[in-house]
């Protein structure tokens, strides 16, 4: 118990002397600004439209500020090829029949999640924006304005700190005119196009600025040398521990050797018989050990062979750890006899009483205090025949 407290202590400290965490600098403005183009291809949702044969070129330009490290506003314009006609409208005496200029802002779902300074090969933001569509259609007063809305993601590629490739599919509703009841704008997919695009962006400047706080040099070598030697007692510790298992196994050959010899049988009168047994405990433990084991059957033995027979049981801790904690342990370890004599015996329960006494002061020697004490009592003189192992 005394190695694991001081192995939590040994981590605890370490992880108050690593906590030099980085913080963000203010950045200028013009720190992380960002321009880009974007090509692919767009097409109507609309009800009857054939998604591949309605499907045209589109290009555009992309001008960004990434306000922190997860969260940039940006503006862009993209622009339809002409080589499709939507829905029956008549074809633009232009190079483009549709264009769509907008601002939006997009938040990296990574970085929500990630310290300062973290870079990505791969993340992913979701955008959202909202401008002005024009559609482009030959004959004077035919073109068409409206408010449009935008929404997608961006699956990004860090090839660099500088350069970024993306995919980017979206879609763009027109919010004007959408055809429904009680408003006259919503989200319709009969007034909204699908897009799909790739995008090359290079960043300027120098980007955000990280910095590690100024800690006080002093307060983190006293804490240095305090986990150096929280190391020096966790390792004495082990090697406690190591000598304690040494000697357990030592133990437990000598009570196996014992169990082979044959008992001599001693006969002793009491007239009135009180009847001392011990039980051992490890440290910081209360379950009954192995080796102990015969001395639990010694009290249930006797309590079988005399009815009237009661038993009072006392537990006791050594001195090492916490007042708060000894003090349940003992009370735990005289329990542990009891429960022992009640379920695997089948000794009644109103035959014994079990108590905690705290911290004992019974040995000089330590260990010896981590004890649960029995004893035996017989309101009438008996002659007793007791078989010990020699």
């Amino acid at each position: 118990m005394k190695k694991t407290l001081l192995a939590a202590a040994v981590i605890l400290s370490g992880a108050a002397t690593a906590m030099a965490q980085e913080s963000l600098q203010k950045p200028g403005f013009f720190s992380n600004m960002s321009i880009g183009v974007q090509g692919g291809a767009t097409t109507p949702l609309y009800k009857g439209s054939k998604f591949f044969k309605d499907m045209r070129g589109v290009a555009g330009l992309d001008i960004r500020k990434q306000i922190t490290p997860a969260f940039a506003l940006g503006v862009e314009g993209d622009a339809a090829v002409n080589t499709s006609n939507w829905k029956g409208q008549t074809h633009s005496s232009t190079a483009f029949d549709a264009s769509y200029v907008g601002t939006y802002g997009a938040v990296n779902l990574f970085k929500l999640f990630q310290p300062y300074g973290t870079h990505n090969v791969f993340d992913i933001e979701a955008v959202a924006g909202a401008g002005w569509g024009h559609l482009y259609q030959n004959g004077k007063g035919n073109d068409w304005n409206f408010f449009a809305t935008k929404a997608g993601l961006n699956l990004n590629f860090n090839v660099s700190e500088k350069v970024t490739l993306s995919i980017r599919p979206s879609v763009l509703w027109d919010m004007s005119d959408a055809g429904v009841k009680q408003t006259s704008a919503a989200y319709n997919a009969e007034k909204a196009t699908f897009n799909i695009m790739a995008g090359v962006s290079v960043k300027l400047g120098d980007g955000f600025k990280y910095s590690v706080p100024n800690y006080n040099l002093d307060e983190i070598a006293a804490l240095n040398e305090k986990v150096t030697n929280l190391r020096a007692e966790l390792a004495t510790a082990g090697d406690a521990l190591n000598a304690s298992d040494n000697e357990n196994m030592r133990l437990a050959a000598q009570l196996e050797k014992m169990k082979n010899q044959k008992p001599v049988v001693v006969k002793e009168t009491q007239d009135f018989l009180s009847t001392v047994r011990y039980v051992n405990f490890a440290i910081g433990r209360y379950n009954v050990p192995a080796d102990q084991l015969p001395n639990v059957a010694a009290v249930a033995s006797y309590l079988k062979n005399h009815p009237q027979a009661t038993v009072s049981i006392k537990g006791y801790a050594s001195q090492d750890g916490p007042a708060e904690v000894n003090e349940r342990l003992a009370n735990q370890r005289a329990e542990s006899v009891k429960d022992m004599l009640v379920s695997k015996y089948g000794i009644p329960a109103s035959r014994i009483k079990a108590e905690g006494m705290g911290i004992g002061h019974m040995f000089e020697e330590e260990s010896w205090n981590r004890v649960a004490i029995c004893t035996l009592d017989n309101d009438k003189p008996v002659s007793t025949e007791t078989t010990v192992s020699k």
